[in-house]
This record gives C-alpha cells, sequence and structure tokens, in this order.
C-alpha cells in the first residue's frame, strides 16, 4: 500500500524466477508461470493511480529462485 493505494501482486502457481548478474548483462530466466508473474506485476505497477515509488521487492526465498540476485521493480514516472 502507497498513499491510501493498495495493488495485489499475485503470483501463478509453480512460477519459477532466477536472476542472474553476469556483470555487465542481467538475465531473468522463468518459466511460463514466472514469466507470466512478472507481467502481472508490472502490468499492476502501471495501474492509473499508482504513485511514484511503489515498489516490489523480489529477493531469494522471497519469490526468486536460490542463488538468485535481488530484484526491485518500482514504478517511476519522472523523467
Amino acid at each position: 500500500m502507497a498513499d491510501g493505494t493498495t495493488r495485489d501482486f499475485r503470483w501463478e502457481e509453480g512460477a519459477r524466477i532466477e536472476v542472474r548478474n553476469l556483470g555487465g548483462e542481467i538475465v531473468i530466466e522463468a518459466n511460463a508461470a514466472g514469466l507470466k508473474t512478472l507481467a502481472s506485476h508490472l502490468l499492476t505497477l502501471a495501474q492509473d493511480g499508482t504513485p511514484d515509488g511503489v515498489h516490489l521487492h523480489l529477493e531469494e526465498n522471497n519469490g526468486l529462485e536460490e542463488g538468485s540476485a535481488s530484484l526491485i521493480l518500482e514504478r517511476c514516472d519522472d523523467e
């Protein structure tokens, strides 16, 4: 919740998402359910009325596979 706005981030059953930092590249590897989950999270952040700064932390054992690098999805409308 941010500024009184509640957003519901849903997870597809069986979602598997791994994030790897390869130095100059970030690799997001996911099965179909994981890709649908990430797409849903991004669409949730894009909803009208979602304020700048609303974000979601994805980390190892918090949505991501073991050994994954942390990933933050954040809305920012500032140019």
